[in-house]
């Protein structure tokens, strides 16, 4: 007879995926750059009053009765330190309860890079994985070495003799339909050993981290916390994100909706091919399906088809 070496494990001991609160619908009311703030809240104010026509119908669109819904807004404070806490956030919540909007959740845009030590733009990078379209002969180097991610292939480059010999070949997306609309995507780039994230990649961030779907490991992420009292002078003091309404339902949701100003459509459009190439861990993506079904909401296991917008002109 053979021994057979079997190991054991008590079940209890392994770790478990950590879960995050879902509401049924994040409903994002829109981003504030340094050239918003310095228009004045007047501008600011303009922009928030259209979102507001379209907010109420957002958060009631396909979804249940009672349905969960939380609000949220995007500052920049990695490309630019503007100003301080203490004179955005009053301005921005005055203007905001004056449209008729309330802010549940304030995130910091440098919390999508890095938040609460954990560098969340590292962890995702890790589980990008850009598909090769069919006939891709390998010359691209990949997307760990160059930072840049698309949704198909380049047209090929041939110097000299050969670019004279050869026929030009145009650049094909993968899955066209009839006719490719082809998009490169700088993800980052490195300068003097420091990296700087581009502005759709921390935006995909920014859509998982709303979907609930990043963990370190199977710890949750980003997990906001609530403010209260005088806001700080400087942003670092503030948390990665903040929750302002103690009621608020949960900040991450099966779905997310952004009603944001049509000079932010290029950016979501690179945010859907970047979301498009995430293989998201396993088990998280299952917790989350088995939840919706508990709650009888219908879920697409396509992340792209959870991510809805409403682009509006300024």
């Amino acid at each position: 007879m053979i021994p057979i070496d079997v190991p054991f494990r008590e079940t209890a001991a392994q770790p478990r995926t950590q879960a995050v609160p879902l509401s049924h619908l994040s409903l994002e009311l829109g981003h504030v750059y340094m050239e918003d703030f310095e228009a004045g809240p007047e501008r600011l104010g303009a922009q928030l009053r259209r979102v507001a026509r379209w907010a109420e119908l957002a958060g009631r669109v396909g979804l249940p009765d009672r349905a969960r819904v939380s609000t949220c807004f995007l500052i920049d404070d990695y490309f630019t330190r503007f100003a301080s806490p203490a004179e955005v956030v009053p301005m921005l919540l005055d203007v905001a309860e004056r449209s008729g909007l309330r802010i549940d959740y304030l995130a910091r845009e440098s919390a999508c890079a890095q938040a609460d030590g954990v560098p969340l733009a590292s962890l995702v990078a890790g589980r990008l994985t850009a598909v090769p379209p069919v006939g891709s002969n390998g010359s691209r180097p990949p997307t760990s070495e160059t930072g840049w991610l698309s949704n198909g292939e380049r047209s090929p480059v041939a110097g000299g003799e050969a670019m004279r010999r050869s026929s030009w070949q145009p650049p094909v997306e993968i899955d066209a339909r009839n006719h490719s609309v082809f998009v490169d995507v700088e993800l980052w780039h490195d300068k003097d050993n420091r990296r700087t994230w581009s502005c759709a990649y921390l935006a995909a961030v920014w859509q998982l981290l709303r979907l609930g779907l990043i963990r370190n490991g199977t710890e949750a992420v980003a997990q906001p916390r609530a403010w209260t009292g005088d806001f700080p002078g400087e942003w670092d003091d503030l948390p990665p994100i903040t929750k302002l309404n103690p009621e608020a339902k949960p900040f991450s949701a099966y779905r997310t909706f952004s009603v944001l100003p049509a000079r932010f459509l290029p950016v979501e459009n690179a945010v859907r091919i970047i979301l498009s190439q995430v293989s998201t861990a396993g088990d998280v993506l299952d917790q989350i399906m088995d939840r919706s079904a508990r709650d009888n909401f219908e879920l697409s296991p396509d992340l792209t088809q959870r991510v809805d917008y409403l682009f509006f002109n300024e």
